[in-house]
């Protein structure tokens, strides 16, 4: 073997260099696309940069002030926090018993958990847009329902409902794929064993299938959280925070103030509040995962 062929061996042997080498692109990935917005965000809330004057300018807690002095924005927290709680709950319990449903021996079965799928892989806004017009066009089926009453995204009540129903008719699917996985990685003797202890379904589902598939659903309690947290096309585009800021969420707040508004500062310093919010979500999820692991 030529010495430089072996020198080239030795050198792809050596684990650290592999290492680097395939987590190098991870490491790009996230600098580019998580990383320097981040860092970005963070500086441009200490600011007081405009559209007007984008050039930076070191503002303090200018930004903060402002917004902790809006009541918009306590209101919009709150409706974060209320969409994203009831988001969770029942797309966890949706996507458990869709799950079920699925795993379960029926013809068609394979059409039928592709048909399932479809609202989570259609486009955001080619949904709301569908969802819109369903709830609050002229002409709609909701509106013949009402015989040309108010419509369900002008009421304040029958709006929150709405921006929440479309959010779980969303994620239900992804949920019921990930909770799906878990049942199917239970041993099948563990199942047996329960029948011949003579427990019946609802023993069976508090003492076998909710501790050992937690880890998962604290998966799709996750994901729900971190998509419906994050997103601002449902409510932009299904309601527009309206009627009267009552179905107004952070993410699309942070938009009006930095973008619409100008106030670059303001909707950074929006912005930057879901992140602490977010990161005790994490904590919470990973210390269920982890008791139920």
């Amino acid at each position: 073997m030529p010495a430089d062929a072996g020198q080239r061996a030795r050198f792809a042997d050596r684990e650290g260099f592999l290492a680097w080498a395939f987590l190098l692109p991870t490491i790009v990935y996230l600098t580019a696309l998580v990383l320097a917005p981040f860092g970005l965000t963070v500086a441009f809330a200490f600011s007081r940069s405009t559209s007007e004057a984008p050039s930076y300018r070191f503002g303090g807690l200018r930004a903060f002030r402002e917004i902790f002095g809006d009541h918009v924005f306590w209101r919009s927290l709150l409706d974060t926090l209320a969409l994203t709680g009831v988001a969770i709950a029942a797309v966890v319990i949706l996507g458990t018993v869709v799950a079920n449903v699925l795993l379960a021996d029926f013809r068609f079965r394979r059409t039928v958990r592709a048909l399932v799928l479809l609202p989570w892989t259609t486009p955001v806004a080619l949904s709301a847009i569908s969802w819109r017009w369903l709830l609050g066009s002229p002409g709609s089926p909701v509106d013949r329902l009402l015989l040309h009453g108010d419509s369900p995204l002008a009421r304040t009540p029958s709006a929150a409902v709405a921006v929440a129903a479309v959010q779980v008719w969303r994620l239900t699917p992804l949920a019921a794929v990930i909770v799906m996985a878990g049942l199917t990685s239970i041993p099948r003797g563990v199942w047996d064993a329960a029948l011949l202890d003579g427990a019946g379904f609802w023993r069976r589902l508090l003492g076998v299938t909710i501790p050992l598939t937690l880890p998962v659903t604290a998966v799709a309690a996750l994901v729900t959280a971190a998509v419906t947290f994050a997103d601002m096309g449902v409510v932009r585009v299904l309601t527009g925070g309206g009627p009267r800021d009552s179905t107004q969420v952070l993410p699309v707040l942070a938009y009006l103030r930095g973008v619409e508004g100008g106030d670059i500062g303001t909707g950074a310093a929006t912005a930057l509040f879901l992140f602490p919010l977010f990161v005790a979500g994490v904590f919470v999820v990973l210390r269920v995962m982890r008791r139920g692991s």
